[in-house]
């Protein structure tokens, strides 16, 4: 609803009855107009004079009595918004809303006089009233405990006359009385839903009318209908309990969830003596319009109290008093009676249809009745069922059509019959005369020709099923090796056996086609059978006979498909070539492949073995090793699409690069300009006393014996003075190592002792790598920092977060949260299944800050930000003005908050409208990188 109008508190936007202003903003020129002549004192719109009031607030101290400054301010206003719970009638509400409101306790007002707070009264005044009072009564309340809003359905009596002149602030010498011009309903207990109605009173005629959506009923004299015995009235229901300050008994009618009240003699300062009191427990919006009085023999006189408006030549008053410039009287003149036009000509368009629709009935009737053939020696008409169904249809059915149902010689053919019904002459005549087209097909027009061509076509599928019968029993006898003497030619195996399962049918289709497209080469000649999909065999001549001429038939055009190949042909020299070099290049293959499965048996499982410390190893990227170990292990159909890796050369030369790829961070390159690793070997783990390598195949480094490194130059063309060497050794776990850990400290047999000191001093040292060249940390650092950046540089990803009640997490949750995000590591079904409960996916991006994160919480959740204890795994995520990016939150982590309950809850909305804070923004030179970051670079 316009704002101007006002909202009813809880009804949704788009109202669909909004209160009628008529044509406002056509006036404007016409109140400009009166502007210019001296007519006001002030500039005003015309839709200001018939909805706009003006009242004031004030505030008086109880110390000094002096008024606040902001009680000299007049405020404009379109409805008086009234309180209707816990009152019965509109003139309790009035007094609620013009009542005093003393200002006590934590309510004091601060009077700039006194200089303190002090007690204090508020009142509002009304100063002026408009033509068209609108009160919005606010039968939607908001329930804090649930937040949610309940609708107040209390009986409400509202007077038919209302006489507002007591309720000036100063009172006004003329009659300021209203009549009830509108009531707008909301049907349904509550807020969310519900139907939308209004009654509406014709100023002319003085009789209410119900406007339902497209429905509108005359309800009579009364708002809610004339009674019981009008047929508007609905069924009396229990009757609801009625208070008013009236002596006299009520003598009225209940229609639903509305009262009549007859003639009451009130004692109500705003209702006028003798007026009707009706009452509502649906009623949400009332609009009372100004009874205009005129003395006789005098001029049009505005109202004392209203706004003041005087009478010019250019504006018209209607019967109803309602106010018009000329110009907009003749606009809605000439609307009128465009109006009555479009009525009138909605009337006689209205009759011819019917009219029509009369005349085709009977048009439909007359034809079925006389449509029928009694007898097979009558003459009759053969006509499409589809132009039937059209002609029954429509109105005005097209020309008749019988070319559907004809045959390519003009006649009727025998395969049509279910397409066409039989007609009498005279209803043939009927339908001809008035619609015209054909062609007339009547009883002597059948077909002989497709009559002929029907029976031979039945004779030719009964041939064909007889003669495919008989060859598949010499297929069957030919797939059991008999029959093989005389003529024979070669077939494709996999057709014959296709062909061999199929059904009989009337007559050769599209899989009767290329007998022996698969086993002829390029060439055109026989394939040797060793060829992919080559596999033949011999069938007799006359079988082959059978197979071309069906084959020929379907396909007359295709030679290739149906070439022959006698049995004593010679397979293609050609193709046998080839094949040969083919097959000796796998045996090739095969062999090499073995051979390196063999020398790296453990390597090519990808199996750990154990290490040695003081033992001179080498070292390998994980990459290649992944590669080759997929392509030797590849078999069958998936040697075509293995990879072959890079010769080990190229890919130690690209480990020992120049200054030239020193800054790429290319994933194949493992040096730097200092002539170091730009790649770590994989960290060791110990098991049971013994250290092994930890596996990857895509990151690091991987450790290989010196006989695999030996076998590797032989077999990948490299020399092994090239190779990067590395050996085990110990160090105590104080020293800032590149592997292992203190907790996975191996105990190995030959560091054992039977003394305590000794043993201590082992468990106080972890097995490192030493490698030449060394590790470069400066330059993977550098990598580590741009990697870093670029996670954290996301937009528009998903994290979760989940709701924990009570005061600790799960500790599903806590491992779930505390763990990193890696997207190439493997999850268990178990982990994948975990249900975290109360929990919900959020749209965020690395610049999204931690404020509109508890924003987004807050919304989902229902916990507002102050008691949001945020956290990822046991770290406590504070600082509003912090991004996800600077707290090292990655695109699907999960994120667990908790309530602290401390501060009380308060709605959302009031946060939007009072967040004041600037957010600080980061320094952006350092965002993303590992000056920023916390969280150490080993866990990218």
């Amino acid at each position: 609803m316009d704002g101007k109008v006002g909202l009813w508190a809880g009804a949704k936007e788009g109202h669909p009855y909004q209160v009628p202003y008529g044509v406002v903003k056509d006036t404007t020129r016409d109140a400009k107009s009166l502007i210019t002549r001296g007519a006001l004192a002030t500039p005003f719109l015309l839709e200001d004079l018939r909805f706009s009031h003006s009242s004031l607030e004030t505030c008086r101290c109880s110390k000094c009595g002096k008024d606040s400054e902001a009680s000299s301010n007049m405020e404009d206003f379109y409805e008086l918004e009234l309180n209707v719970k816990g009152l019965k009638s509109l003139d309790e509400s009035l007094n609620d809303y013009l009542s005093v409101e003393e200002l006590h306790g934590d309510n004091q007002y601060f009077c700039e006089s006194c200089g303190t707070r002090v007690d204090a009264t508020r009142s509002i005044k009304l100063r002026t009233l408009p033509y068209v009072l609108n009160f919005q009564l606010k039968r939607c309340v908001f329930l804090p405990k649930t937040t949610t809003k309940k609708k107040i359905t209390s009986a409400f009596c509202f007077p038919g006359e209302l006489d507002m002149r007591e309720r000036l602030s100063e009172p006004s010498d003329l009659e300021l009385i209203y009549d009830l011009s509108a009531v707008l309903i909301h049907k349904g207990t509550t807020v969310n839903s519900g139907h939308y109605i209004a009654h509406i009173k014709d100023e002319n005629t003085g009789q209410w009318w119900e406007f339902d959506d497209e429905h509108v009923s005359n309800l009579g004299h009364h708002p809610f209908g004339e009674g019981s015995s009008s047929s508007a009235a609905k069924p009396v229901q229990t009757e609801p309990s009625v208070h008013l300050s009236s002596t006299e008994p009520m003598n009225g009618v209940i229609n639903g969830n509305h009262i009549n009240i007859g003639q009451l003699q009130s004692s109500e300062c705003s209702i006028v003596s003798g007026s009707q009191t009706y009452s509502s427990g649906d009623a949400y919006m009332l609009m009372y319009n100004l009874r205009r009085t005129t003395k006789s023999g005098e001029v049009r006189q505005t109202v004392s109290g209203a706004n003041h408006m005087e009478i010019e030549g250019d504006i018209i008053y209607s019967d109803n008093d309602a106010a018009l410039p000329a110009h907009l009287y003749e606009e809605i003149k000439e609307l009128n009676a465009s109006y009555l036009d479009a009525c009138q000509q909605y009337k006689s368009k209205k009759e011819r249809e019917l009219d029509c629709i009369t005349e085709r009935r009977q048009e439909v009737r007359s034809v079925l009745s006389e449509g029928p053939v009694l007898s097979l020696e009558d003459p009759y008409f053969w006509i499409s069922t589809d132009w039937l169904r059209l002609w029954a249809d429509n109105i005005t059915p097209p020309v008749l059509d019988n070319t559907p149902i004809q045959c390519l010689h003009g006649k009727v053919p025998v395969s049509k019959v279910g397409s066409m019904k039989r007609l009498s002459s005279k209803a043939w005549n009927m339908l001809f005369s008035k619609y015209g087209g054909g062609p007339a097909l009547s009883n002597d027009d059948y077909c002989i020709n497709c009559l002929v061509e029907g029976a031979s076509t039945m004779v030719s599928a009964d041939n064909y099923r007889d003669r495919r019968k008989v060859m598949k029993e010499l297929a069957d006898a030919v797939h059991s090796g008999k029959c093989l003497d005389g003529n024979l030619y070669y077939v494709s195996k996999s057709w014959f056996q296709q062909w061999a399962r199929r059904k009989i049918i009337d007559s050769p289709c599209d899989a009767d086609a290329g007998p022996t497209a698969s086993i002829r080469c390029p060439h055109g000649k026989l394939m040797p059978e060793q060829a992919p999909g080559a596999k033949r065999l011999l069938v007799p001549e006359n079988l082959w006979l059978f197979f071309c001429e069906s084959a020929n038939s379907v396909k007359p055009d295709d030679t290739l498909g149906c070439s022959v190949f006698p049995s004593d042909v010679e397979p293609c020299a050609t193709c046998s070539m080839e094949l040969t070099e083919v097959a000796s290049i796998e045996d090739t293959l095969r062999e090499f492949k073995l051979k390196q499965r063999q020398n790296h048996e453990k390597i090519a499982l990808g199996k750990g073995f154990a290490l040695s410390s003081h033992c001179k190893y080498y070292l390998l990227p994980s990459s290649w090793l992944s590669t080759w170990r997929s392509y030797i292990n590849a078999n069958g159909k998936n040697v075509s699409s293995s990879v072959q890796p890079e010769m080990l050369d190229s890919v130690i030369d690209m480990m020992k690069c120049g200054k030239a790829k020193c800054c790429d961070f290319l994933p194949v390159c493992f040096s730097c300009q200092h002539s170091r690793l730009l790649e770590r070997p994989l960290e060791l783990i110990c098991k049971r006393g013994t250290i092994f390598q930890r596996f990857s195949a895509t990151d690091g480094l991987t450790i290989i014996t010196k006989d695999d490194w030996k076998f590797f130059c032989e077999e990948w063309g490299c020399t092994e003075e090239k190779g990067i060497s590395a050996e085990i050794e110990f160090s105590n776990c104080v020293a800032n190592n590149l592997a292992g850990s203190c907790e996975e400290m191996p105990i190995i047999e030959e560091h054992m002792s039977p003394h305590d000191e000794v043993n201590e001093e082992i468990e106080s040292r972890q097995p490192v790598i030493k490698t030449s060249p060394e590790v470069c940390e400066v330059c993977i650092g550098e990598r580590e920092s741009c990697e870093l950046m670029q996670k954290l540089n996301y937009c528009n990803e998903d994290i979760r977060v989940c709701f924990v009640r009570g005061k600790e997490a799960p500790k599903s949750i806590l491992e779930a949260s505390g763990t990193i995000s890696e997207p190439d590591r493997r999850i268990s079904k178990r982990s994948r299944k975990t249900n975290f409960g109360n929990s919900i996916n959020l749209k965020v991006s690395g610049s999204t800050s931690i404020y509109q994160l508890k924003m987004m919480i807050w919304e989902s959740f229902g916990v507002i930000k102050e008691n949001q204890i945020l956290h990822k795994g046991s770290t406590v995520i504070d600082g509003e003005t912090s991004t996800l990016a600077d707290m090292n939150i990655f695109p699907g982590d999960l994120l667990w908050v908790k309530d602290s309950e401390i501060h009380e809850y308060r709605d959302i909305a009031d946060e939007l409208s009072d967040h004041k804070m600037e957010v600080q923004q980061a320094e952006e030179g350092f965002r993303g990188t590992l000056l920023t970051s916390n969280i150490s670079s080993q866990v990218v």
